[in-house]
């Protein structure tokens, strides 16, 4: 088996979650939070979308975490979010991150908003 090493440059992955919390770049954070190639911020969930629309010009898909189960998107927070330019993906949260990690890998414009398992 080939092992290759993953380079995430400068960005920030997701190194773990938990009841309650994710690991993102080696710190904890509790609750919901957001995180870009460059940082993390707390996020206040559906209805805070100018945290995410922040991040709008250095980002091309937001993929959300919806907790331990996928669940669908408030309509209009999706549509704000999509106005702005950027795709949107529901998807829970452990999928979210790992998707996440991958394409962030690969040098994309992703973010993530996460709601804990």
């Amino acid at each position: 088996m080939r092992l290759n090493e993953i380079n995430y440059n400068d960005a920030t992955p997701v190194d773990g979650y938990g009841p309650g919390f994710f690991r993102i770049g080696g710190t904890k954070y509790d609750g919901a939070v957001a995180a870009f190639a460059a940082g993390v911020k707390a996020w206040g969930g559906y209805k805070d979308t100018a945290t995410l629309l922040e991040q709008a010009e250095t980002l091309d898909v937001l993929f959300v975490g919806t907790g331990a189960e996928v669940a669908h998107l408030p309509a209009d927070f999706r549509t704000t979010l999509e106005d702005a330019g950027i795709g949107v993906e529901a998807m829970a949260s452990p999928a979210a991150c790992r998707t996440y990690n991958i394409l962030l890998s690969e040098g994309r414009r992703v973010a993530i908003a996460l709601i804990p398992v």
